[in-house]
């Protein structure tokens, strides 16, 4: 267990605002409370990372890009080329919504084709792979985690917020274990109230995303609060899987034994086996 260090909740917090229908008046209006509020950073939709970037020029506070938002079921091209884009407005970091489809088949060539393109296209700037946790099964989102990894990401993430659910520390606590320390994790979805954030970074959580942080901030409660995470890399969850027991091979991905995964090729799989890409 890392030390605990005490960090102001503010510097967990990604201002966010992703509605369709969000006005000028209103990008402002946010990028104006996370200077004032010392958020980590601002996200928006793709449409208003110009003006965000800009306006938050060397202040410190990143410009967060999301890209293939919210359904992430358009082609890989087309993620790589938003992302481009992103990049050249201006955007610190970038927020890409998973192939939700080819994960679920366990098509992992298909989902690291999608994210490694992306990863690419940011030029060395963090990206962060959105699972949309709720719907998937526990083993499908460390399957996730594990090709965000495999991919380059730097952060894994739970929900968009349009898809149904929100993030849970349950869910958390399962992408932390699953990681380790060697990715971050960010909760978005659904996080309304000081309680909530605080159960997240508890859960191990090292970013938020959430459109209520003025208002958490602003609480009247403690405004620090206990960072611990754990560095144990390889640790399991309930299903009984993590990184170093997920083989991924070249069209596929498959929950082995530890003893298999480092033969991706030809894998030797237990019961649990992933299907594979038909493709």
């Amino acid at each position: 267990m890392v030390a605990p260090s005490t960090r102001k909740v503010a510097e967990f917090i990604e201002h966010t605002l992703l509605k369709p229908e969000a006005t000028y008046d209103e990008v402002m209006t946010l990028c104006e409370e996370a200077l004032a509020h010392g958020f980590v950073g601002v996200c928006v939709n793709g449409a208003n990372v110009r003006v965000v970037s800009n306006r938050l020029a060397g202040s410190g506070v990143k410009t967060v890009a999301v890209v293939g938002f919210p359904l992430g079921a358009m082609s890989a091209r087309a993620k790589a080329y938003e992302t481009k884009e992103a990049v050249r407005d201006g955007a610190d970091e970038v927020d890409v919504v998973i192939n939700v489809g080819a994960l679920k088949d366990r098509r992992a060539s298909v989902v690291l084709e999608d994210l490694r393109g992306v990863v690419e296209a940011a030029s060395s700037r963090p990206v962060k792979v959105i699972l949309e946790t709720a719907k998937l099964t526990d083993e499908e989102k460390v399957i996730g985690c594990c090709l965000a990894a495999a991919a380059g990401a730097a952060f894994v993430k739970t929900c968009t917020g349009f898809g149904g659910g929100k993030a849970t520390p349950d869910d958390i606590a399962l992408m932390r274990r699953t990681v380790g320390d060697s990715l971050g994790v960010k909760a978005s979805g659904g996080v309304r109230t000081l309680d909530d954030l605080l159960a997240l970074l508890q859960a191990g959580a090292t970013r938020v995303g959430t459109s209520a942080s003025v208002a958490m901030v602003t609480a009247g409660r403690p405004r620090e609060v206990e960072d611990a995470t754990t560095t144990d890399a390889t640790a399991t969850d309930a299903t009984g899987v993590s990184c170093a027991t997920v083989a991924v091979g070249p069209r596929s991905a498959a929950v082995v034994s530890a003893s298999a995964a480092t033969s991706p090729e030809h894998l030797r799989v237990s019961e649990r086996t992933c299907g594979g890409d038909s493709a």
